[in-house]
Protein backbone atom coordinates (compact mmCIF):
# COMPACT_ATOMS: atom_id res chain seq x y z
CA UNK A 1 0.00 0.00 0.00
CA UNK A 2 1.01 3.41 -0.81
CA UNK A 3 0.46 6.25 2.08
CA UNK A 4 -0.05 8.99 -0.43
CA UNK A 5 -0.17 13.37 1.72
CA UNK A 6 -2.16 16.09 0.01
CA UNK A 7 -1.12 19.09 0.73
CA UNK A 8 -3.32 22.33 -0.80
CA UNK A 9 -5.74 24.99 0.96
CA UNK A 10 -8.04 24.50 -1.42
CA UNK A 11 -10.75 22.07 -0.61
CA UNK A 12 -11.80 21.30 -4.04
CA UNK A 13 -8.28 20.56 -4.59
CA UNK A 14 -7.96 17.95 -2.15
CA UNK A 15 -11.08 16.56 -3.07
CA UNK A 16 -10.06 16.43 -6.65
CA UNK A 17 -6.88 14.24 -5.87
CA UNK A 18 -8.18 11.78 -3.97
CA UNK A 19 -10.93 10.80 -6.80
CA UNK A 20 -7.48 10.39 -8.89
CA UNK A 21 -6.44 7.82 -6.43
CA UNK A 22 -9.91 5.75 -5.85
CA UNK A 23 -9.93 3.35 -8.93
CA UNK A 24 -5.99 1.66 -7.44
CA UNK A 25 -6.57 -0.71 -4.56
CA UNK A 26 -2.90 -0.21 -3.80
CA UNK A 27 -3.27 4.00 -3.38
CA UNK A 28 -4.21 5.20 -0.20
CA UNK A 29 -5.07 8.88 0.92
CA UNK A 30 -3.87 9.09 4.57
CA UNK A 31 -3.20 12.67 5.21
CA UNK A 32 -4.02 15.83 3.74
CA UNK A 33 -3.14 19.27 5.36
CA UNK A 34 -3.66 22.74 3.85
CA UNK A 35 -0.75 24.63 4.98
CA UNK A 36 2.63 23.84 5.41
CA UNK A 37 3.06 24.03 8.72
CA UNK A 38 0.34 20.99 8.97
CA UNK A 39 2.37 19.16 6.14
CA UNK A 40 6.12 19.08 8.24
CA UNK A 41 3.28 17.44 11.18
CA UNK A 42 2.89 14.71 8.66
CA UNK A 43 6.35 14.07 7.91
CA UNK A 44 7.25 13.93 11.55
CA UNK A 45 4.18 11.59 12.57
CA UNK A 46 5.31 9.17 9.24
CA UNK A 47 2.03 8.71 8.35
CA UNK A 48 2.53 8.73 4.43
CA UNK A 49 5.11 7.45 1.72
CA UNK A 50 5.38 10.46 -0.59
CA UNK A 51 3.39 13.65 -0.71
CA UNK A 52 1.70 16.18 -3.12
CA UNK A 53 1.83 19.30 -2.34
CA UNK A 54 0.97 22.33 -3.38
CA UNK A 55 3.41 25.80 -3.74
CA UNK A 56 1.42 28.64 -2.73
CA UNK A 57 -0.11 28.01 0.82
CA UNK A 58 -0.79 30.18 3.96
CA UNK A 59 1.55 30.48 6.93
CA UNK A 60 4.52 28.76 5.37
CA UNK A 61 4.94 27.89 1.16
CA UNK A 62 5.60 25.12 -0.49
CA UNK A 63 9.57 26.26 -1.68
CA UNK A 64 10.42 26.57 1.89
CA UNK A 65 8.43 23.55 3.23
CA UNK A 66 9.99 21.84 0.56
CA UNK A 67 13.40 22.80 1.94
CA UNK A 68 12.49 21.81 5.15
CA UNK A 69 11.42 18.63 4.24
CA UNK A 70 14.58 18.10 2.69
CA UNK A 71 16.12 19.38 5.97
CA UNK A 72 14.71 16.67 7.81
CA UNK A 73 14.21 14.00 5.90
CA UNK A 74 16.03 14.05 2.56
CA UNK A 75 14.81 10.89 1.19
CA UNK A 76 11.15 11.42 1.43
CA UNK A 77 9.56 12.27 -2.23
CA UNK A 78 7.54 15.59 -2.59
CA UNK A 79 5.54 16.23 -5.99
CA UNK A 80 5.18 19.88 -6.45
CA UNK A 81 1.60 20.78 -7.73
CA UNK A 82 1.28 23.94 -9.06
CA UNK A 83 -1.28 26.52 -10.82
CA UNK A 84 1.70 28.29 -12.16
CA UNK A 85 3.36 27.11 -15.45
CA UNK A 86 6.46 25.37 -15.42
CA UNK A 87 8.62 27.53 -16.71
CA UNK A 88 7.62 29.50 -13.45
CA UNK A 89 9.00 26.97 -10.71
CA UNK A 90 9.68 23.53 -11.85
CA UNK A 91 13.48 23.93 -12.31
CA UNK A 92 13.64 25.85 -9.25
CA UNK A 93 11.65 22.91 -6.82
CA UNK A 94 13.52 19.82 -8.49
CA UNK A 95 17.26 21.83 -8.02
CA UNK A 96 15.80 21.77 -4.15
CA UNK A 97 14.88 18.36 -4.38
CA UNK A 98 11.23 17.97 -5.08
CA UNK A 99 10.82 14.68 -6.91
CA UNK A 100 8.92 15.91 -9.69
CA UNK A 101 6.70 18.97 -10.83
CA UNK A 102 2.89 18.67 -11.81
CA UNK A 103 0.52 20.99 -13.32
CA UNK A 104 -2.78 21.67 -11.64
CA UNK A 105 -4.15 20.27 -14.82
CA UNK A 106 -2.14 17.04 -15.25
CA UNK A 107 -4.63 13.97 -16.25
CA UNK A 108 -5.10 11.32 -13.44
CA UNK A 109 -2.87 9.03 -15.03
CA UNK A 110 0.06 11.58 -14.99
CA UNK A 111 -0.74 12.21 -11.41
CA UNK A 112 -0.91 8.69 -10.50
CA UNK A 113 2.41 7.62 -12.47
CA UNK A 114 4.54 10.36 -10.96
CA UNK A 115 3.13 9.06 -7.49
CA UNK A 116 5.05 5.73 -8.48
CA UNK A 117 7.70 6.73 -9.79
CA UNK A 118 8.30 9.30 -6.87
CA UNK A 119 7.72 6.14 -4.56
CA UNK A 120 10.35 4.04 -6.48
CA UNK A 121 13.27 6.80 -5.51
CA UNK A 122 12.71 8.22 -9.04
CA UNK A 123 11.81 11.65 -10.23
CA UNK A 124 9.17 12.19 -12.27
CA UNK A 125 9.84 14.64 -15.17
CA UNK A 126 7.81 15.48 -18.14
CA UNK A 127 8.57 16.18 -21.22
CA UNK A 128 8.12 20.19 -20.84
CA UNK A 129 10.20 20.10 -17.28
CA UNK A 130 13.23 18.22 -19.63
CA UNK A 131 13.55 21.09 -21.98
CA UNK A 132 13.83 23.60 -19.38
CA UNK A 133 16.09 21.57 -17.37
CA UNK A 134 18.30 21.42 -20.25
CA UNK A 135 18.00 25.28 -21.10
CA UNK A 136 19.49 25.89 -17.69
CA UNK A 137 22.19 23.64 -17.91
CA UNK A 138 22.99 25.15 -21.10
CA UNK A 139 22.73 28.76 -19.47
CA UNK A 140 26.12 30.43 -18.46
CA UNK A 141 26.64 30.27 -14.99
CA UNK A 142 26.78 34.37 -14.99
CA UNK A 143 23.05 34.55 -15.72
CA UNK A 144 21.75 32.44 -12.87
CA UNK A 145 22.15 35.00 -10.41
CA UNK A 146 18.29 34.07 -9.20
CA UNK A 147 20.33 30.59 -8.03
CA UNK A 148 22.03 32.80 -5.18
CA UNK A 149 19.02 33.19 -3.66
CA UNK A 150 17.49 31.81 -0.30
CA UNK A 151 13.78 30.12 -0.88
CA UNK A 152 11.87 33.12 0.82
CA UNK A 153 14.04 35.28 -1.35
CA UNK A 154 12.68 33.76 -4.53
CA UNK A 155 9.61 33.61 -3.97
CA UNK A 156 9.57 37.35 -3.30
CA UNK A 157 11.45 38.21 -6.13
CA UNK A 158 8.94 36.41 -8.83
CA UNK A 159 6.51 37.93 -6.86
CA UNK A 160 8.07 41.55 -7.59
CA UNK A 161 8.82 39.91 -11.26
CA UNK A 162 4.65 39.94 -11.76
CA UNK A 163 4.11 43.66 -10.42
CA UNK A 164 3.18 42.29 -7.00
CA UNK A 165 3.42 45.31 -4.59
CA UNK A 166 5.25 44.78 -1.47
CA UNK A 167 1.85 44.83 0.52
CA UNK A 168 0.28 42.57 -1.28
CA UNK A 169 3.14 40.04 -1.04
CA UNK A 170 3.74 40.88 2.61
CA UNK A 171 -0.31 39.72 2.82
CA UNK A 172 -0.37 36.53 0.45
CA UNK A 173 3.09 35.37 2.34
CA UNK A 174 2.18 36.29 5.98
CA UNK A 175 4.98 38.54 6.92
CA UNK A 176 5.05 41.95 7.35
CA UNK A 177 6.08 44.42 5.32
CA UNK A 178 9.15 45.30 6.70
CA UNK A 179 10.51 41.66 6.20
CA UNK A 180 9.26 42.00 2.58
CA UNK A 181 11.45 45.15 2.23
CA UNK A 182 14.46 43.58 3.66
CA UNK A 183 14.11 40.60 1.32
CA UNK A 184 13.58 43.08 -2.10
CA UNK A 185 16.45 44.25 -0.71
CA UNK A 186 18.75 41.41 -0.38
CA UNK A 187 17.13 40.43 -3.72
CA UNK A 188 18.33 43.46 -5.57
CA UNK A 189 21.83 43.27 -3.77
CA UNK A 190 22.35 39.71 -4.56
CA UNK A 191 21.29 39.86 -8.09
CA UNK A 192 22.84 43.50 -8.86
CA UNK A 193 19.86 45.09 -9.96
CA UNK A 194 18.41 48.41 -9.25
CA UNK A 195 14.25 48.25 -9.83
CA UNK A 196 11.56 46.19 -9.89
CA UNK A 197 11.60 46.54 -13.66
CA UNK A 198 14.99 45.02 -13.79
CA UNK A 199 13.57 42.07 -12.10
CA UNK A 200 10.81 41.71 -14.59
CA UNK A 201 12.65 41.77 -17.63
CA UNK A 202 15.37 39.13 -15.84
CA UNK A 203 12.63 36.77 -15.23
CA UNK A 204 11.09 37.49 -18.48
CA UNK A 205 14.50 36.56 -20.11
CA UNK A 206 15.21 33.48 -18.76
CA UNK A 207 11.41 32.06 -18.76
CA UNK A 208 10.76 32.06 -14.84
CA UNK A 209 7.60 34.21 -15.45
CA UNK A 210 5.23 34.59 -18.39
Amino acid sequence: MIRIAIVDDHDVVRIGLRHYFRHDPDLQVTAEAADGREALDIVRRGAADVMLMDLEMPHQGGVDTLAAIKARLPAFPVLVMSGHSASEYAAEVIKRGAAGFLSKTARPDEVVHAVRLAVQGRRYISAEVAELLAENVAAPAAEAAHEELSEREFQVFLRLARGDTVGAIAQGMSLSIKTISTYRTRVMEKMGLATNSDLTYYALKRGLID
